[in-house]
């Protein structure tokens, strides 16, 4: 799922394509992706872009007459920018079963495609500052917040540091996987408890948590140019835990090792973070019982 810096790479790339552009034509081929009736999606055509924003995951776009395109891609959702080459040129055709939806402007498409069989992406159309209120989850953004409002959200409630990173009431736009490199960054535990942390706990996760966001918005920033971003992915190589299981950690050398739950996983580095003690898998755990690796050491020698 993109998070906060895929998303602001999105937003810098549209900001130069489509502020004051008059958006000519929604298409939407998706029946699930509109998920608001009123006011109709018709009335966004012919308006002009005013401004580009962000409400934790999701990508905001202002229209004069105090209109918003609210669109979050979940898991499987990008964006694909294919610009005219020339005035009067027809706009693109939708791509094959992943095409969802395009908007029309006179310098060519904002194309949204979805892969898999599961649509989850989402757009809506809201009038004015309370429609768009109605978007805000509550968590604080990272970046704006200072140490004591960071600590009170992180403490607010007694969650594992992993959940608490990814709850958009708590922190906005982090998600699964730059809460693993937060947390490997921090040297701290995925499922250590939020409530008791030592106050140097809670200043290190401050850190990492801005170091990383702000690091990964200039590489993805480098990386794109001034292209449009189309490698956005929850899989970078450069990444130290998220997505590199059983590879070594960049800073030890370690075996990376994982959490598994539902559709997600928590990769972590169990030398940096847990103190050479492997967090319980619950799938592979309750499968294996005595025969589950309980320190790092015994998992690298199997």
């Amino acid at each position: 799922m993109p998070e906060l810096p895929d998303v602001q790479i999105y937003l810098e790339a549209l900001q130069s394509r489509l502020l004051h552009q008059r958006l000519e034509r929604v298409r939407i081929r998706g029946p699930f992706l509109l998920r608001s009736v009123s006011p109709p999606i018709s009335e966004a055509e012919g308006k002009t872009v005013t401004s580009l924003g962000r409400r934790g995951k999701r990508i905001v776009i202002g229209l004069e007459g105090d209109l918003y395109l609210v669109l979050h891609l979940m898991i499987a959702g990008r964006l694909h920018w294919k610009a005219r080459s020339k005035p009067g040129e027809p706009p693109p055709k939708l791509p094959g079963k992943v095409g969802l939806a395009a908007l029309d402007f006179p310098s060519g498409s904002l194309v949204l495609t979805e892969a898999g069989s599961k649509r989850r992406a989402s757009l809506h159309l809201v009038s004015g500052a309370d429609g768009l209120r109605s978007f805000d989850r509550g968590g604080i953004e990272v970046l704006e917040a200072g140490m004591e409002e960071f600590r009170h959200a992180l403490q607010k409630e007694n969650h594992t540091l992993k959940r608490a990173l990814t709850d958009p009431r708590l922190f906005s736009g982090i998600g699964n996987a730059y809460s693993d490199e937060i947390l490997h960054r921090a040297r701290l535990s995925p499922l250590q408890m939020t409530q008791r942390l030592a106050p140097d706990e809670i200043g290190r996760l401050y850190r990492a948590s801005r170091d990383i966001l702000t690091e990964w918005i200039d590489r993805l920033r480098q990386q794109s140019g001034h292209e449009f971003p189309e490698g956005v992915t929850a899989f970078r190589p450069e990444m130290a835990v998220h997505g590199r299981y059983r590879k070594p950690c960049p800073d030890c050398g370690s075996l990376i090792q994982r959490i598994r739950y539902a559709d997600n996983e928590t990769n972590y580095c169990a030398r940096c973070q847990t103190g050479g003690r492997l967090l319980a898998d619950r799938a592979m755990s309750r499968l294996l019982k005595e025969d589950w690796p309980r320190t790092l050491e015994e998992a690298e020698g199997c």
